[in-house]
């Protein structure tokens, strides 16, 4: 019988469209500030701003903001935005990350920062959810019919997730990719920021210990 070369999955290795960006425990820490994860959700939702816009929106100071977007391009969580301004004040835009947990395990003093995290990603989430899902009646008819909201449940092993989990990035980078390339998508009257959830995980009444 032939021997079975296949390659065994490192269960870290980055998948398709997964940022550069890890961030650690020091990072972390840095991003799990109130203020600062907020300015980066404003920028994730509307592509880039300027420190006085933030300050605008947030109701925050224009010193607060240009401080925050500082140390949020010390830790290489936003960058400049050089295809905007014109040159009196900066644009910032957000740099996508990705949060490995055996990049901050053995370290307890990590562990505020991310219940702050968590508990902002999971409260935006939400928010965002329950507004698109209480407006949706007005919103334009083709953009009802281009979104979808749903859950799907089934018995996996983990690596039957994982393939799936790859596939599935796959496609999502794909048309991410194909919707930045295009000439003039963002000029488009119908151009919107949009966003994409994506979970898997398995359910806490089918582990088993």
């Amino acid at each position: 019988m032939a021997e079975d070369k296949t390659p065994v999955q490192d269960p870290y290795d980055a998948l398709p469209g997964e940022s550069d960006l890890q961030m650690n425990a020091k990072t972390m820490k840095a991003f799990a500030h109130p203020l600062r994860m907020r300015m980066y959700t404003f920028l994730s939702d509307h592509g880039s701003a300027t420190a006085t816009r933030l300050a605008e929106e947030l109701n925050e100071s224009t010193g607060q903001t240009s401080y925050h977007l500082r140390q949020l391009e010390k830790h290489g969580l936003v960058e400049e935005d050089t295809e905007r301004g014109s040159g009196r004040e900066r644009w910032w835009k957000p740099v996508g990350y990705s949060l490995r947990r055996h990049l901050i395990q053995g370290d307890s003093g990590s562990d505020p920062a991310m219940n702050l995290l968590i508990n902002e990603q999971v409260r935006d989430r939400s928010e965002k959810l329950r507004h698109w899902l209480t407006t949706m009646d007005s919103a334009p008819q083709e953009w009802v019919e281009a979104s979808i909201l749903s859950t799907s449940t089934a018995t996996m092993t983990p690596e039957q997730a994982r393939a799936l989990t790859q596939e599935l990035m796959e496609v999502l980078e794909r048309h991410t990719e194909a919707a930045e390339a295009a000439p003039n998508a963002a000029a488009s009257d119908q151009a919107q920021r949009v966003r994409i959830y994506l979970s898997l995980f398995p359910l806490e009444t089918d582990i088993v210990e």
